[in-house]
């Protein structure tokens, strides 16, 4: 029987949801457990800093945990760079601190405000001089996407008959329709999150892990032992079959 893999959905600034999560993987798995996060650590809930020092104190202390790159880490990490830049997929008129994209709630968990009148090199500035560089190098450092033996762990997806190395980054952080409505098998089961549904989902094809915790709903933990795959709730292992 193959080692166990666990993942963890979209986490999105919940911290305690992220800690109870974590606690149920050790339950299962003991302390070493082998962890990949599907991305999104940042935006929408009420602690990305809390999440970051979490995440990166686990890096550090070398825990076998794999960081995957989630759109909201990329917006997140682009504006904190030395001039802020925008995310070229968003809708016109969108940014990183529109009030549907959830950066003003990030900046927030490191207690910088964002009020009426601010302009974007002023908040940049402050932004700067406050989160930690050690959280701008761990969003910097983050992987695209994680393959193991016939399971490839991804944020958002894949497109569809493209190779693995030859997708577009962008892609595997913010696709949806095209790789969603795909029903054919892939070379792989694909382990994803980015589009939130109100259950995991298996598809057959995919597994879809993003359970809303941005929305204040849920965040999910599974494991997975080759093919096979199981939500990790309160009570213990409970099967995820297509």
């Amino acid at each position: 029987m193959p080692d166990p893999i666990y993942a963890i959905g979209d986490i999105h600034g919940q911290l305690e949801m992220l800690q109870d999560a974590l606690a149920r993987i050790e339950q299962d798995g003991g302390p070493d457990a082998r962890i990949i996060f599907i991305g999104d650590y940042t935006d929408r809930g009420p602690d990305s800093r809390g999440v970051l020092d979490l995440l990166n104190q686990g890096k550090m202390e070398g825990r076998n945990w794999i960081f995957l790159r989630g759109n909201h880490d990329q917006m997140c990490g682009m504006f904190l760079e030395e001039y802020p830049r925008n995310d070229a997929r968003l809708l016109v008129g969108y940014h990183w601190l529109h009030p549907r994209i959830g950066g003003v709630e990030t900046l927030k968990s490191y207690r910088v405000d964002v009020v009426e009148g601010n302009r974007i090199f002023q908040i940049h500035a402050r932004a700067k001089a406050t989160v930690p560089q050690a959280h701008i190098n761990f969003l910097q450092g983050l992987l695209p996407c994680h393959l193991e033996d016939n399971l490839l762990f991804v944020h958002a997806g894949i497109r569809p008959g493209v190779p693995l190395n030859q997708q577009d980054p962008d892609d595997m952080i913010w696709i949806r329709d095209e790789f969603l409505d795909f029903k054919a098998p892939h070379p792989w089961l694909v382990v994803h999150g980015h589009t939130h549904v109100a259950e995991p989902e298996h598809h057959g094809n995919r597994i879809n892990l993003d359970t809303g915790a941005g929305y204040g709903h849920a965040l999910t933990a599974a494991v997975f032992e080759g093919a096979t795959c199981w939500v990790l709730d309160a009570g213990g292992r409970r099967p995820l079959t297509p």
